[in-house]
């Protein structure tokens, strides 16, 4: 998952808007092979409770939740492509698309019960995604934790 602090993104399906949001997070999730309900809880949690907003210190001690901001989740399968080989990208990492869906649309429910706004892109649709990134704050999230 790619994780950006931004002061508005948008999402555009067909020239329509599909979600937007001003202050908190854009989040672009990529669901893998042997994923469960447990990631997209791990998941859920981890971005409603991570601390990368600035407080009075200017210190980054406050929650998307902490801040009233506001969650854009992006359906993103090509975040499990391998580059190491060739010059063709391999997904052989990613999930299922029905399985992708379904922890998507669970971690969107999450976000939303524990009281964080979630707009959403189109799964699996042609998207445009625009942004301004704030800082920038851009982190890595990986609910196996292998960084």
């Amino acid at each position: 998952m790619v994780c950006q602090r931004v002061l508005q993104a948008e999402v555009k399906v067909d020239g329509q808007q599909a979600g937007k949001i001003d202050k908190g997070l854009l989040v672009y999730l990529s669901v893998g092979k042997g994923d469960s309900e447990k990631d997209a809880e791990f998941m859920a949690d981890k971005l409603v409770n991570l601390r990368i907003f600035a407080d009075e210190a200017g210190k980054m001690n406050r929650s998307v939740l902490d801040v009233g901001g506001s969650i854009l989740l992006v359906s993103n399968f090509t975040l499990h492509g391998d580059c190491r080989k060739g010059r063709r990208p391999g997904f052989d990492a990613a999930a299922e698309p029905q399985l992708a869906q379904q922890l998507y649309e669970k971690t969107i429910e999450l976000i939303a019960e524990k009281g964080v706004a979630v707009e959403k892109g189109a799964f699996g649709g042609y998207m445009h995604v625009t942004s301004t990134n704030d800082g920038p704050v851009t982190f890595l999230l990986d609910s196996s934790r292998l960084f």
